[in-house]
């Protein structure tokens, strides 16, 4: 049977490869075009699987919250390089995956791969392979957070597409969440206050603070105000609360909310990549590789 060229072209839209690919499968299932879906799916899924070792540190994050404020979601997909991070279809692929964190009760990344978006028909998974087998480089869904709030509403704020934050805020306004997400994102605190930082931390940041009071030589008494002073200023910069607020340093966050009657229930702050050991690579052999199907 020959392969006609409007062939060729609706099963390029249908599954958005390659001209030669799609030729290709066309010809091995003798112009019938499901048959041919199947062979490319199946050649996408050997594809991915080959893919799924290479290191994924750059990508997105996507942020989805309900119309009444009262559930949202943040989640992070990786990708090999910037350039794949910007595709139109991994964008939109990332956004399915929050629209579908936030509608779904799922508690793992597993879970939320085995579900299925409602925008392709089928699970986040398979949807993940086509999208390695038409872009060339590994992708994964590595981490979300989901907040449901009864008393409160959500809020965030992305820098760019790289940092996201979501706070859960309890009086105030949604304009105020916005200023505390984006003050999470800039200052980075990690935790509400007090009350939140481990109590190891503080002991060991009390060992370091003694040492070097008692090191100055004086009393004893002297060496406890010193160190109470610096353990008070330690909290001060690592809680969301004692921080000066970034858009007016003057007053710090937690005197931003008591002037309007409002708490932050809970924060949680992601940056693109934290934490994932980046792997050296030659750009040239990068680009032969993709030249050549690597």
């Amino acid at each position: 049977m020959s392969i006609t060229a409007s062939m060729v072209k609706e099963l390029r839209e249908r599954t958005g490869s390659g001209m030669m690919e799609c030729k290709k499968a066309l010809v091995e299932a003798n112009g019938d075009l499901e048959a041919a879906i199947e062979i490319m799916r199946k050649a996408g899924l050997a594809k991915a699987d080959k893919k799924s070792s290479r290191t994924a540190a750059e990508g997105i994050l996507a942020v989805k919250i309900s119309a009444d404020g009262k559930q949202a979601a943040l989640v992070e997909v990786n990708c090999e390089t910037d350039f794949v991070a910007k595709n139109d279809d991994f964008v939109a692929f990332a956004q399915a995956i929050a629209e579908s964190v936030l509608i779904s009760s799922a508690a793992s990344v597993e879970e939320v791969l085995a579900s299925t978006l409602p925008a392709y028909n089928v699970s986040a998974d398979e949807r993940r392979k086509e999208l390695i087998a038409k872009l060339g480089e590994n992708i994964n869904v590595r981490r979300f957070e989901r907040f449901v709030t009864e008393n409160g509403l959500n809020a965030s704020y992305l820098h760019g597409s790289r940092i996201g934050v979501l706070v859960e805020i309890i009086g105030g306004s949604h304009e105020l969440g916005k200023d505390i997400a984006m003050h999470v994102a800039a200052s980075k605190p990690i935790c509400v206050d007090e009350s939140g930082v481990p109590a190891e931390t503080i002991a060991k940041e009390k060992e370091i603070f003694s040492a070097q009071a008692e090191a100055s030589g004086k009393p004893a008494n002297i060496v406890e105000k010193m160190v109470d002073g610096r353990i008070k200023k330690f909290l001060a910069e690592v809680t969301l609360v004692g921080q000066p607020f970034v858009k007016d340093p003057d007053q710090t966050v937690g005197a931003l909310l008591k002037a309007q009657g409002a708490t932050v229930g809970r924060f949680v702050r992601f940056e693109v990549g934290e934490g994932i050991e980046k792997e050296e690579s030659n750009f040239a052999e990068e680009v032969m590789a993709q030249a050549f199907g690597g």
